[in-house]
Order: C-alpha cells, then sequence, then structure tokens
C-alpha cells in the first residue's frame, strides 16, 4: 500500500511482514559482534560490482561516465553518519522494494522459526538467511539508501528507520550510477566515525574484496583529507600464490563467500594447468545452515568466475549434489565469458571440471578424516547423511564415499559411538569374509534386534545403521576393501564358517526335529508369512523376521505406505528358535486355538522386536491375557 507524504512524489510503503520480524530481531537482538554489519554492507557492494562487470560482457554502455569499479566508505564526525558506496549495477524503483522491502525468500520464514524455536540470535544467522543489509540497522537508527540503475536516467532514494515503514522519493539527475548507503548512527556507536577503525575492519573482514575498498587519505594536522585511498588486497584472493596467504585470509575469505560468521572447518585452493585450466578454492563448514535441508535443488554456495569475472552461482552445475555443503569458488580460464546455465548444463569442460573438484572435496575429507579425526566427526554429525546420498549418486568416486562413511556397531555403547569401513575390515574375526550389517528404523531397534544374536554370541561385529537414509542407501552397498557387504536381516545367513561343523550339524539336526512344527506354525498363520524356518540367527529370542536379499526392510515399507505410495505386497519369512520355550510350549499344544494364538503371538512378537506397529494390538493384548490366564 501507498499513502502520499506532504512532500510531493514522496511515497511511504509499509515493511513485508516478514521484515518486520527480522529487522525487530536485528535491532533488539543481534548483539554479539557489530562489526559484521560493515563486512556485510561491503559484500554486498561487491557483489554490485560483479553484477555490472558480468552485464557490461554484453552492453559495454553500462560503464558510461563511469568506468572505475570501486567501493568508498566515507564519514561526517559532525553529522555522525557513515556511508559506503559502490559505482556497481545499481537498483531501479522496483528492485529497492523488492530487495530493501520484501523478503522473498523461503529462508527468511525458516530465519524466524528457528529463533522462535529458541535458537540464539546471534551474528551467524545474518548471512545464512540473506538479510545482511538489515544488519546496518545494530548501529544505525536511520538509513538512506541513494540508487540509480547501470543504464538510467532515474536515481531514488529509499529511507527507514526501521520500524515498519520505508519512504521513497526521486534522487536527484546527477545521482552517479550505483548506490550510496548513508548510516545515522546511534549514540555510543561514534566508534565506527574513527579512520583507524574503519581501516581495521576492512583488512579483517574485506580485504580480498577484489574492487578497491577506498577510504579518505588521512588528513595531517590543519589538513582537509586526501583523495580516496585503497585499504584492501583488491585482487582476487584464490589468485595469489598459496605460499603469500596466511590462515586469517583464508577465513576471512570463507566468510565474505559463504555468509557464514564462524570460521570454515578446512579448505583446499589448487590451481590446474594443462589441457584445461582453472582455479578453485573450496571450504568445508563447521555448521551446517539452519535451513540447509530445504530446497536440495536450487543449491548455492559456489560462486563461478571466468578469467576473474564473476558469472553465477553455480553449485548445481559444478558439485554433485551429495556434495551441496560445499562453499567457494572456481574460476575457469578455458569456458566462453558469455556462458549461459543451458551451455554449463551441456558442456564437457564443466562436467570435467565438476569431477575434478569432486575428487578434491573427498581428498580433502579424507585428510581430515586421517589426521583430525575429532573435527571431522563433528563434520559428519552436520553433514554425513548428505554423503549417504553420494553412495548413490556418484557410482565413479563410491569407493572414496563408503571410506569417509561412519555407522555406530554392536561395539558402540551409544549411537555416536562411530566406526569407519576400514576400522571394522581390520578387525574383523578369523574366517569372515563378509562385512556384516543391519538397517532399522531407530537405534534402539538397531542395537536390540534378535537378528543379531547368533554373531554377537561368535564374537562378530555387526555395524547398525539405524538412520532412515540408511535402507535407501544400503540398495546400493555391495562391496568395500574386496569384502561383500551384507544385510544380516535378508537371506540366509552362513554361520558356517564362524561356528564351525558342529554348531552346523546342530542346527541341521534341529530343522530336522522341528519340521512339523514349521509346518503346523505356516499352516496357522497362513498368507501372514511366506515360509517358517529354524533360524541360525537366534540364539535367545523366540522368533524373527527375515527378508529375501533384495527385498524393502519393513520399516521403508511402511513409511512409504504412510506417504501415500502403492507397494505390492510381499509376506516375510518368519524364522523361530526351537530351543526357545515359547516355540516348545507350541509344539506340545494339542489344542488347536490356543497353539494358533502360540503362533499369532510369534509373529507379533519378531513384528515388534523388529520396530513395527501391530495391525491389530486389540487382538494381541487379548491373545497374551488368553495365554496368561491358561
Amino acid at each position: 500500500m501507498t499513502a502520499e507524504n506532504a512532500a510531493p512524489q514522496r511515497e511511504t510503503h509499509a515493511f513485508q511482514a516478514e521484515v518486520q520480524q527480522v529487522l525487530r530481531l536485528v535491532i533488539h537482538s543481534l548483539y554479539s559482534n557489530k562489526d559484521i554489519f560493515l563486512r556485510e554492507l561491503v559484500s554486498n557492494a561487491s557483489d554490485a560490482c560483479d553484477k555490472l562487470r558480468f552485464e557490461a560482457l554484453k552492453d559495454e554502455t553500462l560503464y558510461a561516465g563511469q568506468p572505475e569499479l570501486a567501493i568508498d566508505i566515507g564519514f561526517d564526525k559532525e553529522a555522525r553518519t557513515l556511508s559506503v558506496a559502490d559505482s556497481g549495477i545499481g537498483m531501479s524503483r522496483e528492485e529497492l522494494i523488492d530487495n530493501l522491502g520484501t523478503i522473498a525468500r523461503s529462508g527468511t520464514k525458516r530465519f524466524l522459526e528457528s529463533l522462535a524455536e529458541g535458537q540464539r540470535a546471534d551474528a551467524n544467522l545474518i548471512g545464512q538467511f540473506g538479510v545482511g543489509f538489515y544488519s546496518a540497522f545494530i548501529v544505525a537508527d536511520r538509513v538512506e539508501v541513494t540508487s540509480r540503475r547501470a543504464g538510467s536516467d532515474q536515481a531514488w532514494t529509499w529511507i527507514s528507520s526501521g520500524e515498519g515503514e520505508y519512504s521513497l522519493a526521486p534522487a536527484p539527475a546527477d545521482t552517479p550510477r550505483g548506490t550510496r548507503i548513508v548510516l545515522h548512527l546511534r549514540e555510543g556507536e561514534e566508534g565506527y566515525l574513527e579512520d583507524w577503525k574503519l581501516r581495521g575492519l576492512v583488512r579483517t573482514y574485506s580485504d580480498h574484496i577484489a574492487f578497491p575498498v577506498r577510504l579518505p587519505t588521512p588528513a595531517k594536522e590543519g589538513e582537509e583529507a586526501g583523495a580516496p585511498e585503497a585499504v584492501n588486497q583488491a585482487s582476487a584472493l584464490w589468485n595469489r600464490p598459496k605460499s603469500e596467504l596466511s590462515d586469517d585470509e583464508y577465513k576471512a575469505f570463507y566468510k565474505h563467500v559463504a555468509h557464514d560468521y564462524a570460521e570454515p572447518l578446512a579448505w583446499t585452493h589448487n590451481r590446474v594447468e594443462g589441457n584445461q585450466n582453472f582455479t578453485s578454492l573450496l571450504y568445508l563448514p563447521a555448521k551446517a545452515p539452519f535451513d540447509f535441508q530445504f530446497n536440495r535443488d536450487e543449491r548455492k554456495g559456489l560462486k563461478l568466475y571466468i578469467k576473474r569475472v564473476f558469472i553465477m552461482d553455480a553449485s548445481e552445475q559444478m558439485l554433485p549434489a551429495y556434495l551441496r555443503f560445499v562453499r567457494g569458488v572456481v574460476d575457469s580460464d578455458d569456458l566462453p565469458l558469455n556462458v549461459s546455465r543451458e551451455l554449463l548444463q551441456n558442456n564437457r569442460q564443466v562436467e570435467r571440471i565438476k569431477g575434478a573438484l569432486a575428487k578434491r572435496v573427498l581428498d580433502l575429507l579424507d585428510r581430515l578424516s586421517r589426521d583430525e579425526a575429532e573435527k571431522y566427526l563433528g563434520f559428519w554429525k552436520e553433514f554425513g547423511q548428505l554423503l549417504k546420498e553420494g553412495v548413490a549418486e556418484d557410482p565413479s568416486n563410491q569407493e572414496r564415499i563408503l571410506k569417509l562413511l561412519r555407522f555406530p556397531s554392536t561395539r558402540s555403547a551409544r549411537p555416536d559411538e562411530l566406526v569407519a569401513l576400514d576400522d571394522y575390515v581390520a578387525r574383523m574375526a578369523a574366517g569372515q569374509e563378509a562385512i556384516y550389517y543391519l538397517t532399522a528404523d531407530g537405534w534402539n531397534a538397531a542395537r536390540n534386534s534378535p537378528q543379531l544374536e547368533a554373531l554377537k554370541a561368535r564374537g562378530v561385529e555387526v555395524l547398525l545403521m539405524h538412520e532412515r537414509i540408511d535402507e535407501w542407501m544400503a540398495g546400493y552397498l555391495h562391496e568395500y576393501a574386496g569384502k561383500r557387504l551384507r544385510n544380516v536381516a535378508k537371506g540366509e545367513i552362513d554361520l558356517d564358517a564362524l561356528g564351525g561343523a558342529e554348531d552346523k550339524a546342530k542346527r541341521e539336526e534341529a530343522a530336522k526335529a522341528a519340521e512339523g512344527t514349521l509346518a503346523r506354525i505356516k499352516t496357522l498363520l497362513g498368507d501372514a508369512v511366506r515360509e517358517v524356518r529354524v533360524s541360525a540367527r537366534l540364539t535367545e529370542s523366540a522368533a524373527c523376521l527375515v527378508l529375501d536379499e533384495h527385498d524393502m526392510a519393513l520399516h521403508m515399507q511402511r513409511l512409504l505406505r504412510a506417504a501415500g505410495q502403492d507397494l505390492p505386497g510381499s509376506a516375510p519369512v518368519l524364522e523361530i528358535n526351537p530351543q526357545h520355550a515359547l516355540v516348545q510350549r507350541l509344539e506340545a499344544e494339542a489344542d488347536d486355538a490356543k497353539a494358533g494364538d502360540l503362533a499369532h503371538l510369534l509373529l507379533e512378537q519378531a513384528q515388534l522386536a523388529e520396530g513395527g506397529a501391530l495391525e491389530d494390538p486389540a487382538a494381541f493384548i487379548a491373545r497374551v491375557n488368553r495365554l496368561i490366564a491358561g
């Protein structure tokens, strides 16, 4: 809605509801590091210069009258104002409204939800959700933005005190191209009007910006400040030799490119020369953004430059989906400057770069897992599920990815006590030829599964895959380090090599003796089970459910059916332990009704142990009560 003020041509607009909420949070809650406001404003100015340079590839007249791209910081102690101006692309009236008055990003709602759920409101949240401009209100009680878009002869001024509305008015016709932001500082923020303070902040947070970030030359006593001078390196950091770069410079650049207040976990900086020339600087974040699981197909974080010209955020084209946590830049000398998203998607050079970047990231993760195991476990907690996606999505790198996976096992006391496949293989039992694992819907269902009993009794370690993605991933698990991966809940488990001929003879004898009982249970249960057989898996429990080797796990079947998927029916195999008292009681029971109760109880116990829900809980309770009452 627009209302006219007394001043002609001035418009007053109400902020979008979400913007008002963000502004309240920014102004009243984000105090952990006020300095970040300057980093965010300079970073936005750098993006504006990048956009102009890209658009000028098609229309050089956009540079008209202002060939230089730069960012100027100024201050006026008497007026208590601080300004950040750039000669970049600028904004039209509509863009000022869209960019500063509304937030058309799904992440913003997630930002607000995170804070509503009790997340700490700190500077780390600002960049993650694209609300960097609003950080100006941390130190300012009024902000003025004057902008003229390149190629336009109209300029506009946007003004707000951050209290629910903003005004728009035409700016003078001689307004230069680009954007100038003026901050009217709050009481107590006079430190940001000191030359030494501003220079320190630029060198700390924006030294890597590829455009000159300038401040007036300090005035000598009795003189006025001189012409603007560049305070930063003003060169693409990724093109500088690694030997010249400090860890602090790498960390500062990460915060710029990733909009993350925290430091990166690790990084890799490489220059490739030969048939294809490109430079990459790739980072591993320490923490996942709050909206990370949303918008899987709208991936951002890897900036593509061509001959030092910013082209686009090309994470979707340059990285496989399972590495979407990676942040950084890639700068190619070989791709055409006018490359489009469509050309990127069908370009062999891009595919080669994509393959090389994936290997760089996996090598970095492998090095981190070997040299800094604690750091790697922190990474796994944040991003481990994405690597599990890679098992299916990237067959060419599957062995590398499997090496990076971590799972709890039957030797783990807690779900966060994790095992690497290499460690598992190194301590495999004598005669063991397979890597055993179990998928289940939850940690307790996995570690207490009856399918583990015989293997536990023989001291055989089993990996416990208890997250929902694990069953899907397991469909792509075949072999690692020459060892077959084997799900202990599917198919028949051959324990002869582990248990010896004596155990095999006992099982064969027990199976022969139980033939009549097996046939009777199958008759009593009918189509509820496909087969009933004596189990080699059980030592303590009465029964367990087993699927064929390529069947989908029962908990996954339940999940898909609950989501509305139509799955073909497939009855499981019921395996029984002839030595268990319940089975022996059924074997001796002459009354078919009571025997039917016992048979159904065996099946329902197995379903519950597997983590499933009973189709008819009331019938189960009635059966238990009848059996207890005798």
